[in-house]
């Protein structure tokens, strides 16, 4: 994923979305911060594990780098494919073959596992399982694969144990698990290939105009990325707040209801593009990113994004409770309704 401004129709406001795609955003000079209020009772919901989904991530990450076209990447989607179908109703496999920024042809697959299929009120939460194949942020080793422990492993992991969770106490609602492919396979600063916009998030791209049911729509959708590393700050994430602001509000009040105020903050700090973007552009569903915010970075992101250390350290049980437990509890309230 990587930082944007609004498109626009104007010649020379394109021009400047290029460039703002291209390289990561600054941070906002004049952040805006909304004054929280708290006015909900939660409903009972199950215990999120955070010792469960941490073993999910380093499931994951033993594979390796989950890079389209190699084996690592067969052999985790076979993994989340075989868990998936232990706990959902339904599992489908979207296969699609997409083109990578440079010409290369990526073998994709985006996973989705549905719960009560046949409900009409739907919510959609989603991740990306594969990997960036290019540690372009890293001071060495900048054209290898990453880990991506948290740049992708953690959101599915904290997806992986919300399936768990409802199997073991459903809902009526209905919930579909997305799990994106070909997200990170995005055009490095290093490249000499002619620029190509929206070379991020392909799998996603491809899903929102090839929904995997016709028609297919939900009441609003929850994107998770990079959800668990030590002390993570989630904001409000431009992008949300201009599709989906009601319910990041919500989102964020069942967080601070639950405990978490630490970690999410009324912070709103500039919009990117990650899969929610596409989703909302084209499906029209109101997603909401909850992803990390680090002021201290020149990218926005965490210390270790796009390099090398987005390993086991990069992951925090505390964080990925917060994360899990708080989009746990957004299903159960919604449920309740």
């Amino acid at each position: 994923m990587e930082h944007i401004n609004f498109k626009s129709q104007l010649i020379i406001l394109q021009i400047g979305l290029l460039l703002l795609l291209f390289f990561s955003c600054k941070t906002d000079p004049n952040p805006i911060t909304t004054t929280p209020t708290i006015d909900i009772a939660l409903v009972e919901a199950p215990i999120f594990s955070e010792d469960s989904a941490y073993q999910f991530v380093l499931a994951q990450v033993q594979f390796g780098p989950r890079v389209p076209n190699t084996p690592g990447h067969e052999a985790t989607k076979n993994h989340l494919v075989n868990f998936l179908k232990s706990y959902a109703d339904r599992v489908i496999e979207q296969t699609a073959q997409v083109t990578a920024f440079d010409g290369t042809i990526l073998n994709a697959t985006n996973i989705i596992a549905s719960f009560n299929p046949e409900a009409k009120e739907r919510i959609m939460l989603s991740a990306h399982w594969d990997t960036r194949p290019f540690a372009d942020q890293d001071s060495e080793k900048q054209k290898e694969p990453i880990l991506g422990a948290n740049d992708g492993a953690s959101g599915v992991a904290v997806l992986m144990e919300i399936a768990r969770l409802l199997y073991l106490t459903p809902v009526a609602l209905g919930v579909d698990i997305i799990l994106f492919d070909a997200e990170d396979y995005g055009q490095p600063n290093f490249s000499d290939d002619p620029f190509m916009l929206d070379s991020y998030c392909l799998g996603s791209q491809y899903w929102a105009k090839n929904l995997h049911v016709p028609n297919y729509t939900a009441k609003f959708g929850i994107l998770l990325d990079m959800v668990g590393a030590p002390n993570a700050i989630f904001t409000h994430e431009g992008t949300s707040v201009k599709y989906g602001n009601d319910y990041l509000h919500q989102v964020w009040k069942i967080a601070h209801a639950s405990g978490y105020s630490s970690s999410f903050s009324y912070l709103q700090t500039p919009p990117i593009t990650d899969d929610h973007f596409y989703i909302n552009q084209i499906t029209k569903i109101p997603t909401i990113d909850i992803i990390q915010y680090d002021k201290t970075s020149a990218s926005g992101f965490g210390w270790y994004w796009h390099t090398h250390n987005d390993n086991m350290d990069a992951i925090d049980k505390n964080t990925l409770k917060a994360v899990g437990q708080t989009v746990l509890q957004t299903i159960y309230q919604e449920d309740s309704n």
